[in-house]
This record gives C-alpha cells, sequence and structure tokens, in this order.
C-alpha cells in the first residue's frame, strides 16, 4: 500500500510540473489534436478595451481554420513578454504573434524564434530591426491626419493644441503624431507642449491637465494618444469645468469615447475595424505556418529599421457625432442603446 501511494504522488508531481508556464501569464487556448497549427500570441496587456476584442475575433478566426491559438499576457512586463516567447519557443509553435510593449526591445528574442523556424507576426505595433515575416496594422500616420483634420472642421485653424501621447516606446506613437503635426504646421496649429504616458497610464494625461492649468487654459484643443487617455482628460476638464470647450480627439473608438461623443464632451475618436485586422492577421498566421506565400492586393513591404518586411496597413475612419450612427453602429462595432445610453433622447 505504501509504495502505491509513492508511486501515485510521484505521478501526480510529474503532471504539475509538466503543465508550468510562464509565471503571470493567462492561457487560452482553442482547437485540438498533435498535427494541428500553434499559434502563441503574447499581448502587450489588456488595459487598452480593444485588445479584447482583438483577441476573440483572432481566436475565433484561427480555430475556425484548424489551428491551435495559446494567448499569453505580459500585463506591461518586457522582460516577462521575452520570457513569453521564449515559453513559445521551447514549445515548438509554427507562429508567433506579438503585440509588443517596446518596439526596440524584442530583436534577440525574435531572431532566437526565427533561428528555430518560428514564423513571426508583429502586430499592430512594428518590432523594429527584427526581420518580422509580416507587420500588420492600421495607418498610423493617417490616424494622426484624421485627428487634426477634426479640429480643422471645428474651426481650430490658427489655434492652439497640446499633444498627450502614448507610449514613447511604442513605435506607432511617433507615426501618428508625424501626421497631426504635419496638418498642424500646414494650417499654422500651433503645438503649445508635447508629453507621452509611459506604459499608456492613462491617469499620466489626467495628472498632465492638473499640473499644467496654465498651458491647458490657453489650448484650445487636446490631442491624446487613444480614447482612454482622452477619458482620464475630460474627467480632469471637467474638474476645471471645461470640458465641452475644449476640443478633444482620441483613437479606437473605444465605448465610453462614443459615448462621449454623442454626449459632447469629446470631438472624435478614430475608429479602426479590429475585426478586420484581427481576421486578415490569422489567416496570414495559418499562411505562413504551411509555407504558403502571403499574397493579396493589401500587401506592400515596409523598412522596419534594418530589413524590408511584407506589410499590410489598413485604413482607419475619423469618427464625429454626425457620422457615428452609420460607421460605428451599421457595422455592429457597438450597439445604438449602448453608445446613446446616457443621451437616449438624441437616439435616431
Amino acid at each position: 500500500m505504501k509504495r502505491k501511494l509513492t508511486a501515485l504522488l510521484a505521478a501526480f508531481l510529474l503532471i504539475l510540473t509538466g503543465c508550468e508556464t510562464p509565471a503571470g501569464t493567462a492561457e487560452a487556448e482553442s482547437g485540438e489534436g498533435k498535427d494541428t497549427i500553434e499559434i502563441g500570441m503574447s499581448f502587450d496587456s489588456f488595459v487598452i478595451e480593444r485588445w479584447q476584442r482583438d483577441r476573440d475575433v483572432f481566436v475565433s478566426t484561427a480555430k475556425e481554420l484548424g489551428a491551435t491559438v495559446n494567448v499569453q499576457n505580459a500585463n506591461g512586463d518586457v522582460e516577462k513578454q521575452k520570457e513569453q516567447i521564449e515559453y513559445f519557443i521551447n514549445k515548438g509553435v509554427d507562429v508567433i504573434v506579438i503585440i509588443c510593449i517596446d518596439s526596440e526591445s524584442l530583436r534577440e528574442t525574435v531572431e532566437k524564434a526565427k533561428n528555430a523556424g518560428i514564423k513571426i507576426i508583429a502586430y499592430d505595433r512594428l518590432v523594429t530591426n527584427s526581420n518580422a515575416d509580416l507587420y500588420i496594422t492600421f495607418d498610423n500616420y493617417k490616424v494622426g491626419k484624421l485627428m487634426a483634420e477634426a479640429l480643422l472642421s471645428n474651426g481650430i485653424s490658427g489655434g492652439n493644441v497640446l499633444m498627450l501621447g502614448g507610449s514613447p516606446t511604442d513605435n506607432n506613437v511617433p507615426l501618428v503624431e508625424n501626421g497631426f503635426k504635419d496638418v498642424c504646421d500646414k494650417y499654422r496649429i500651433e503645438v503649445l507642449d508635447t508629453m507621452h504616458c509611459d506604459g499608456w497610464r492613462a491617469e499620466l494625461a489626467a495628472d498632465y491637465v492638473y499640473t499644467h492649468m496654465d498651458l491647458v487654459s490657453q489650448a484650445d484643443a487636446i490631442m491624446c494618444g487613444n480614447d482612454n487617455l482622452a477619458g482620464q482628460v475630460i474627467q480632469a476638464l471637467s474638474v476645471m469645468r471645461l470640458a465641452g470647450d475644449v476640443m478633444v480627439v482620441g483613437q479606437d473608438a473605444d465605448l465610453e469615447a462614443c459615448q462621449r461623443i454623442v454626449e459632447g464632451t469629446q470631438t472624435m475618436t478614430v475608429y479602426k475595424p479590429v475585426e478586420k485586422l484581427a481576421k486578415r492577421a490569422a489567416e496570414c498566421a495559418i499562411a505562413l505556418a504551411r509555407g504558403e506565400e502571403l499574397t493579396g492586393t493589401d500587401i506592400s513591404t515596409i523598412d522596419d529599421g534594418t530589413y524590408t518586411i511584407p506589410y499590410i496597413g489598413l485604413e482607419p475612419i475619423a469618427v464625429t457625432a454626425d457620422n457615428m450612427d452609420e460607421v460605428i453602429i451599421g457595422s455592429g462595432f457597438h450597439l445604438k442603446e449602448d453608445v446613446y445610453l446616457y443621451k437616449p433622447e438624441q437616439m435616431p
């Protein structure tokens, strides 16, 4: 009896040690079978609302195409993201999809994965100097242009603006800002000041508003790196009784941002059809895993700093109160009753 108990205990411990995943991560898989294509997906975090939608569409599409997806969450920790990629390498996945935290920090880890024969997709954010097999995102320069053009449509020409951007380690941030500044320069809009929120921490944008009231009082508008930042900025403006008086623009078309737009406290957001992005990325991941060449009219190339790599840049869409019903509700991105939750009298 004693020998049987010892054997059972040993087997139990073996099972436990065989199921380890990187510490502090969450795993979600779909699909079964030894011959199934395996995809590893490492997210920066799920602080930004849209990432959960990206994840769900990608996993669903990959499953329909017969693949398994292992989703990991790095919670904004670069070292943890490196550990997750190492975990995928050791597991022998076919493709790794990376929503990177720091565009410049993963080169060596990605190189190790490629040397192991694993395909790499840089999703939404470029992993610089890494020779990824695909970079798929939205046209971030155009995102910035759309933000500035929305301010022009609201009469800011010749006025003043503050730029409260996202993480300085996110390669998309300077692209968005360059698009925004180019329009500002053309129409003599003065950028009073620029700051960045490390780790996309929205509370830093609110802190800026509270501690720079002199500049805020001179600003006709505030450009925010995304809608999460815009929400915190508008809360701070409300405390100062300036909400609705200072124009605020953001991106991602978060539900709360759409609600603020119909309420009149946020001027516009940029809708990026993430379902289309995630679905296309999943299709490309399957093709790469099968050793197929990426094809389609949307395929071009881009310089990642060292290499010329395949690139897909989808079109973003500006959203205001005027086209909210057509773009957001018409596409099914958000429900009408949710968008107009606090303004039911404005519901068409």
